[in-house]
């Protein structure tokens, strides 16, 4: 019986090595998948899958992980991504939903559904750091895998700058955290704040940190989040809450994943992010 042939991947091969050799093997469609938003204490965590094009047309400039890009550089990164893409999908995991189910299987699930409602079926997955279980076709974690492969950091791009986007919105219905600033990481200032006003509906409860400040240490996350529609922690006697949202936001009538499918860009941020708060080195 013969051997098939091993696939080396150069190391200087650049940010679409990885997926050319695969293509080269017969996976035309490779995804990547990532998220944003795990070591935040507030706000959602966000899940995004994507397959990029072959050849030139799926090269695109300034491509890297997002952790490395400025906001500005991001966004024009975003729509290159949106335009180009055989398939995008990104999934939003609300706070609720963290604390209630816990962040490691939500990252999982999150991306596991991104990548299923890829509107393209992928022949073969990248996902960045650890495995997704569940999937039908082939896949492989790969190490820092938003810095070595292109549709990971695409991926991760579509799912920091959803985030991000969402963060600035919470920021001003929740004014007074710093949201639109350091996007719900554990900051210096963000810590401060949550010890000065205490934690808002959209921090995890289930965060150590959160916790703390809540007053209710001793019980699990799902009592010591504040139920929804009730008083506003932070502004008492105001009703700021919302209904319970399911897992995915869609961001269109009729659509079944994501804030990003059929969704129209926003502005940009006009802020901006320290890559420290997400593990990375400025």
């Amino acid at each position: 019986m013969l051997t098939p042939p091993r696939t080396v991947v150069r190391r200087d091969g650049g940010l679409y090595a990885l997926e050319r050799a695969l293509q080269r093997r017969g996976f035309r469609h490779v995804a990547g998948a990532d998220e944003a938003g795990r070591g935040a204490c507030a706000g959602p965590l966000v899940a995004a899958a994507a397959v990029l094009p072959e050849g030139r047309r799926g090269e695109i400039d300034e491509l890297a992980d997002s952790k490395l890009l400025t906001p500005a550089a991001r966004e024009r990164v975003y729509d290159e991504v949106v335009a180009r893409a055989v398939a995008y999908a990104v999934v939003v995991i609300p706070a609720e939903e963290v604390d209630a189910r816990g962040l490691h299987v939500c990252n999982l699930a999150a991306m596991r559904r991104a990548l299923a409602s890829l509107t393209t079926r992928p022949e073969y997955v990248l996902t960045d750091g650890f495995g997704v279980d569940g999937l039908d076709v082939p896949g492989l974690a790969v190490w820092k895998g938003d810095r070595v492969a292109a549709c990971v950091a695409a991926a991760s791009v579509l799912a920091k700058v959803t985030r991000d986007r969402i963060m600035v919105e919470l920021d001003g219905r929740f004014p007074g955290y710093g949201f639109a600033e350091h996007k719900g990481y554990i900051t210096a200032e963000h810590s401060a704040a949550l010890r000065e006003r205490g934690p808002c509906r959209e921090h995890r409860f289930s965060y150590v940190n959160v916790a703390a400040v809540s007053g209710r240490d001793g019980r699990p996350p799902r009592a010591r989040r504040p139920a929804a529609g009730g008083p506003d922690p932070v502004l008492p006697g105001r009703v700021g809450g919302r209904p319970d949202e399911p897992m995915e936001r869609s961001g269109a009538p009729g659509g079944t994943v994501g804030v990003a499918l059929g969704e129209q860009p926003r502005p940009p941020a006009s802020v901006g992010e320290d890559v420290v708060m997400e593990g990375g080195v400025r």
